[in-house]
């Protein structure tokens, strides 16, 4: 008996050192299994299928703005289309009678960078901009001087990365009101009274279609070069064959015709840019919207097959906590 109550004293003494460390199997267990396992062990079983639900929801967020975004650029783009249409007729007089020369050697180039203010639009102003850069490089020389003028927070952002002391003028916001041959031509105005040019290339994208838009340069060459090149002849040789009326001479004619002539190729270049702009946008909001609703399906089903496991998981453990009970 006194044996006995001694085994029964040393037991009580032992059980609260026995009962403070775990048994290695469950020790080794904890260790492999992560925090969020180690949660939903605790009972919250529903810490992945929320995770899910948010990022649906977010995902859901998304396709609603890009949707939106697409009818409002198709909006735009049906009030804008007509327009750039329409003043295609301004500048193809003056391509028939003086030309495209593009490729005319001159000592002052000025490359006008038309742009757009926003982005999510495709990479329409990434193309300007490698053109630009092109022209730049093409035209460069150790007697050649090449100035920027950029139309575009976009194109801003880029060229003055590298390009900042080549920029002879920027400006931004030009689309924020409705675009008018008026305010255009003050902007033509004011490119010619800041910079000094032989020839004048304008880089734009033209609009061929709501998925397709061609990046375009246009030139336009001072009066001394248009005289210079007509008396050289090629393609610019034909001036002569016009008979002048009036008492203006001929330089002041064509400083005249290169001014009225590059107002309106600079007009027809800024709505051609923006039913670009307008129409890349639409298609880029249509992709956007497209991959969302795939990321959706792929979210829904990993949702259903998570639920799902969370269920059979519980059942499980009912099922043998029932048999346990009754076993």
């Amino acid at each position: 008996m006194a044996m006995a109550a001694a085994l029964r004293r040393e037991g009580k003494r032992l059980a609260p050192l026995m009962s403070s460390q775990p048994p290695i199997n469950t020790t080794l267990r904890s260790s492999l299994i992560s925090p969020l396992d180690q949660s939903s062990i605790g009972g919250a079983r529903s810490i992945s299928t929320q995770i899910v639900r948010n990022r649906m929801k977010s995902v859901k967020n998304i396709q609603k703005i890009t949707k939106a975004m697409k009818m409002v650029a198709a909006s735009k783009l049906r009030a804008v289309q007509t327009r750039a249409e329409n003043s295609r007729g301004l500048w193809q007089p003056f391509t028939a009678l003086l030309g495209d020369a593009t490729s005319v050697d001159v000592k002052k180039n000025v490359v006008i960078t038309v742009s757009s203010d926003k982005g999510l639009c495709g990479g329409i102003n990434s193309t300007s901009v490698k053109i630009s850069r092109a022209l730049s490089k093409l035209n460069s020389g150790p007697d050649k001087e090449t100035k920027y003028v950029i139309l575009g927070e976009k194109a801003k952002a880029q060229l003055i990365r590298d390009t900042k002391k080549d920029i002879a003028l920027g400006l931004t916001e030009i689309q924020k009101n409705p675009l008018n041959y008026t305010q255009v031509s003050v902007l033509a105005d004011d490119i010619l009274k800041n910079v000094e040019y032989d020839a004048l290339r304008i880089v734009f994208n033209r609009f061929q279609s709501v998925v397709q838009f061609l990046p375009t340069v246009s030139t336009i060459l001072s009066p001394e070069i248009v005289e210079r090149e007509a008396e050289a002849g090629g393609s610019l040789g034909e001036l002569d064959s016009y008979e002048i009326e009036g008492g203006d001479t001929k330089s002041e004619i064509l400083q005249n015709l290169t001014e009225f002539q590059f107002s309106c190729v600079m007009f027809n270049a800024v709505l051609e840019n923006a039913c670009s702009e307008q129409g890349a946008r639409m298609s880029a909001m249509d992709s956007s919207s497209r991959n969302a609703g795939d990321m959706l399906d792929r979210l829904t089903l990993t949702y259903n097959r998570t639920r799902q496991a969370s269920i059979t998981t519980e059942l499980i453990e009912i099922i043998s906590g029932a048999s346990a009970l009754t076993g």
